[in-house]
């Protein structure tokens, strides 16, 4: 990520720390970061951009030649990196948590937006009549944020809900290229268990936990999913999710208060015992010991 200065950033909070986590938002003019290369890698905030310039988008398995105005969305959850073709970089971009949509329709039209789905294509060409009307919300983003007004970030949350509707309306660019399949499934995969993870809260109950859960989040049959991961990375997706938790599960037990029965349930664990179990299992030792 980059702050206003040009310096790169891999936190949002580290760009904007005098926001709210609850209301975490910012908008820019593209033009003012000269940068020609953003390396792919999965970011941990939404972003919504218009461009008018010439950009190569790589978009978890598909690279996508933007050569017309476009207005492009990602999310936490695929990683992403584009190449500037052009000189002309003109355009905007806003970048927001989800906690930002803090209402209810925002959060649900949020969930349910089709470029937000995993496995969906990010990009949406725009004529002159699109690209000028979207283009006059980000102006309106721009001049609202860097206003004095109290209740500024409910007119913010109402020019994103604009754009949202606007894409809704289009159909998105289809032509692209495929990387190899199961590099994608792989890569999602990989993106979406990190997803999960730091479990910072006893409210924050993993939802998660098999591989029958993430090939349905995926839209892949779970056969398919358990031969793409270790076809690419050489572990089965047990073998990821059985790591990954074991890790969490040691940060909890070293680093909080919390009960191994509030660990076990914050980990989707419903009865404690089949967590003590499975921690023995998996380290020889009782999470008792580690703690």
């Amino acid at each position: 990520m980059i702050n206003k200065s040009g310096i790169i950033k891999e936190s949002f909070t580290e760009v904007i720390p005098t926001l709210k986590k609850a209301d975490l938002f910012s908008v820019f003019e593209r033009h003012v970061f000269d940068r020609k290369r953003v390396p792919y890698n999965r970011r941990d905030f939404y972003k919504i951009a218009v461009t008018s310039g010439t950009d190569t988008l790589n978009y978890a398995d598909k690279t996508v030649e933007v050569d017309q105005p476009a207005l492009i969305f990602s999310n936490p959850m695929i990683p992403y990196g584009w190449e500037a073709k052009s000189a002309d970089q003109e355009g905007f971009f806003c970048l927001f948590t989800e906690e930002f949509l803090a209402f209810k329709d925002h959060r649900q039209l949020l969930k349910d937006f089709p470029v937000f789905s995993v496995g969906m294509g990010p990009v949406y060409f725009l004529d002159k009549m699109q690209l000028d009307y979207i283009s006059s919300i980000f102006r309106n983003m721009l001049r609202e944020y860097n206003s004095d007004y109290s209740h500024k970030y409910d007119l913010l949350h109402s020019h994103v809900n604009l754009i949202f509707h606007e894409a809704m309306k289009m159909k998105p660019a289809v032509e692209y290229i495929k990387h190899n399949a199961s590099e994608r499934i792989a890569t999602l995969f990989m993106a979406l268990m990190e997803r999960q993870f730091p479990v910072d809260s006893l409210k924050a109950i993993l939802k998660l936990k098999t591989a029958n859960d993430y090939a349905k989040q995926l839209s892949v049959h779970v056969n398919h999913l358990n031969r793409a991961v270790k076809e690419v990375t050489g572990k089965t997706t047990t073998e990821h999710l059985n790591e990954r938790l074991i890790n969490e599960a040691k940060l909890l037990l070293q680093h909080t208060n919390w009960t191994i029965n509030e660990i076990a349930y914050s980990l989707g664990y419903e009865y404690p015992t089949y967590f003590t179990n499975f921690f023995k299992k998996q380290t020889g030792i009782s999470p008792n010991a580690v703690r």
